[in-house]
């Protein structure tokens, strides 16, 4: 997937196939001020306001106290970015900005907008990473409270993409008990398999500040006698010997280097039952940059920026997995998560394999 200047008009798409245009003003000036206009509706509230029946940009500002002919501006911005619709004054939210950004819809990614605020800061030092090849510990950047809020909620919020999909599509083997979720914080993809599959329960192995942070969110789900947190670190818990059905990893390999996702996947192969499942769900770096897209390529230079080794391709990962001998199965590729996918590994039926 990419991102990509379209001409909205016959004339318009004849200058940018032409290269007549200034694609690159584009592609940063007002692809970085669409994106914060499309933040700061979420942070002052407007498209709440509009979907609890605020429509003129008077009623918008008075309901979120902002000012009036300021707001008119973010509102005929929304309206040129196609999050929202205009017409004799009044406003109303695009199907777009109703499914993703209104805080109501069981699809709202809102608090992810909001934590794109702290990743603003962020993205603002990768001159710094690229001149000295040191990454940001996006992690450690969370200093206060309220940063972790937003992090744990933002990726509880990202969660929510593609959750539904991965519990439906999640290998669990027949009559799987047991499920550890490395990394998995605010627990929405255990919730989501528990609920799939009745006989599972499910630890969380999080880092305590994670965990600490994390805990109310995961309580909303109300799936306490099943899906349970463990402050500890992946790198250095044990994980057992023949415990685990099912032991997943979402999002988490990008923040390691290779020997230490070989090690992990060392102890996740004895921490698995015979049969057990090794899950490994990310953004899979293609095997060369012609064939990264848009979309594979600023998520690899960022993942590399903020953690430590940025996205894997998949056939390193399935190496992972083949090395601390687990047998690799096809991958799973999300439908709504583009350029993302499930990594599976299985341990084989005979015990002490």
């Amino acid at each position: 997937m990419r991102l990509a200047m379209i001409g909205e008009s016959l004339i318009e798409r004849i200058i940018a196939r032409m290269n007549m245009a200034p694609t690159p003003m584009v592609e940063t000036q007002i692809a970085f001020s669409m994106a914060r206009s499309i933040m700061a509706g979420v942070k002052l509230g407007i498209y709440d306001a509009i979907g609890r029946g605020a429509t003129t940009a008077t009623e918008v500002a008075a309901v979120c106290n902002t000012d009036r002919e300021a707001t008119t501006k973010l509102l005929n911005t929304l309206v040129g970015c196609r999050y929202l619709r205009h017409r004799e004054g009044h406003y109303r939210l695009t199907p777009k900005a109703q499914k993703w950004l209104l805080q109501s819809s069981p699809h709202s990614i809102a608090d992810k907008l909001l934590f794109q605020y702290d990743e603003w800061d962020i993205v603002a030092k990768y001159e710094d990473y690229v001149t000295t090849g040191r990454p940001l510990d996006i992690h450690g950047s969370l200093t206060d409270t309220s940063a972790w809020n937003r992090y744990q909620r933002g990726m509880r919020a990202l969660a929510s993409i593609s959750a539904e999909e991965v519990a439906d599509r999640l290998p669990v083997p027949a009559g799987a008990t047991t499920m550890l979720d490395i990394g998995g914080s605010h627990g929405y993809y255990s919730v989501c398999a528990c609920r799939r599959h009745a006989g599972l329960r499910s630890t969380i192995l999080d880092l305590p500040q994670a965990v600490e942070h994390a805990a109310p969110i995961l309580a909303q789900e109300g799936m306490g006698e099943r899906v349970a947190h463990r402050a500890g670190n992946a790198l250095s818990d044990e994980l057992g010997n023949d415990a685990w059905d099912v032991v997943f990893l979402s999002q988490l390999v990008h923040h390691f280097t290779d020997e230490q996702n070989r090690e992990l996947m060392r102890r996740i192969a004895r921490a698995l039952k015979p049969g057990g499942v090794c899950v490994l769900l990310d953004t899979v770096r293609p095997s060369s940059p012609e064939g990264a897209g848009g979309i594979g390529a600023v998520l690899d230079l960022y993942f590399a920026a903020t953690s430590r080794s940025g996205t894997w391709p998949l056939a390193t990962m399935q190496a992972w997995q083949r090395d601390a001998g687990l047998a690799v199965e096809k991958p799973i590729h999300l439908r709504t998560l583009p350029g993302c996918a499930m990594v599976i590994g299985r341990k084989s039926l005979a015990r002490g394999a």
